[in-house]
């Protein structure tokens, strides 16, 4: 099935002291740039890079809730893993026919994929060129994050905001996986 909304992929290569703080900076900084309630900023600093975030205990509670879902899968084992970040707006199902009125069903109009690999150093020298090069992926993968949500098709693949309650007017799914079963 062909997507029509924006699929937007960022790829990390992280270590065991940094992959926590890493994904949660990323998380908090794809959120802080798609909540469109009132919120009260936050900044992380993840080696030497400030990422912003939400400052918000559901969001908070929902991102360290996936980033430890990460954490336990890929120490069960597996060295890679997925975090899908899916921004939807709730339509009506579509009905047969004859117009019967079926529910509400989530329509993604977003989706962000984090691959991350898990990589073991075997040196003090290996550990900081990894963190020198994630250092400069942290600082890319927030220029695509702006660069996205403020580009005409992230602004446009934006649904009508009819509800204001809220962080957020549209339902968000975050799913993980390690290797390629899904784990929360």
């Amino acid at each position: 099935m062909e997507t029509t909304y924006p699929i937007i992929t960022i790829d990390l290569i992280l270590d065991r002291f940094t992959t926590k703080d890493v994904l949660h900076g990323v998380l908090h900084s794809i959120l802080f740039h798609r909540l469109f309630g009132t919120i009260k900023p936050t900044t992380f600093e993840v080696l030497d890079v400030t990422m912003p975030g939400v400052s918000d205990p559901e969001m908070e509670q929902l991102v360290n809730e996936k980033v430890d879902a990460f954490w336990r899968g890929i120490e069960g084992g597996s060295k890679r893993g997925q975090i899908l970040v899916t921004f939807s707006e709730k339509k009506p199902k579509k009905s047969s026919w004859f117009a019967v009125y079926m529910g509400e069903e989530d329509v993604p109009w977003e989706q962000w994929i984090i691959n991350a690999e898990l990589r073991q150093q075997k040196s003090d020298q290996e550990r900081q060129t990894l963190h020198t090069s994630l250092a400069s992926t942290l600082t890319k993968t927030i220029h695509t994050i702006l660069t996205h949500t403020s580009s005409e098709r992230g602004r446009a693949a934006v649904p009508l905001i009819t509800n204001a309650a809220g962080i957020s007017p549209f339902p968000i799914h975050i799913s993980v996986k390690a290797g390629d079963v899904e784990i929360g």
